[in-house]
């Protein structure tokens, strides 16, 4: 007996959840601190909606601070593993501007609440973005989450400033650890595929 096949998809999506896609946002962030005020707001509001973890990351263009695109982790609301707030918002970006190549024709940036994980760390390699802007780096994500981060290059820094990229850290730090923090003392789920 033959057992039934699942159909293969051939497509996929992911969205930004409704109370993101209706909220107006700024045209203009001016500073790193505004930029990085506005990722820890969204951050906060992302995993209260039960989207995905408390994460939120922010495409602006480095020159002017126009807000080029926003995104959250949408990884419960999409059922995929890959949507992180960074690749929200550089695919996103990358639709809006209909490139792959965030770098081609002006200095775009990332600003995200912390260090990018090994996935996300390679989608900003290759965006094309000019600069990283974070919250921090260190374990405190991992240690306040639960989520596994992935391995991480010692020198992913730079790793980051060799191929162009430059890096910014420490902008409103203590933002991060506190969503974190709150993220971890709820009972929000942790998707970590392998567990210990």
């Amino acid at each position: 007996m033959t057992r039934a096949s699942t159909p293969r998809a051939s497509t996929f999506t992911a969205s930004l959840p409704h109370w993101l896609e209706n909220r107006p946002l700024p045209d203009v962030l001016a500073t790193d601190e505004e930029r990085m005020s506005l990722v820890h707001e969204l951050a906060d509001l992302n995993w209260r909606a039960g989207n995905g973890g408390p994460f939120a990351a922010l495409v602006v263009d480095s020159a002017t601070g126009e807000l080029v695109a926003a995104g959250v982790n949408v990884v419960l609301a999409s059922g995929l593993s890959s949507t992180h707030a960074e690749v929200v918002a550089l695919s996103l970006a990358q639709t809006t501007l209909a490139g792959w190549d965030l770098g081609a024709d002006r200095s775009l940036e990332l600003v995200v609440n912390w260090r990018p994980c090994a996935m996300c760390y390679g989608a900003t390699i290759w965006s094309g973005v000019r600069r990283l802007v974070i919250a921090g780096s260190g374990p405190e994500c991992e240690e306040l989450t639960g989520f596994d981060e992935g391995p991480m290059r010692d020198d992913w820094r730079e790793q980051l400033e060799a191929r162009g990229i430059s890096v910014t850290s420490d902008v409103l730090r203590d933002g991060a650890l506190r969503t974190f923090a709150e993220y971890g003392a709820s009972a929000s789920t942790v998707y970590n595929a392998r567990r210990d």
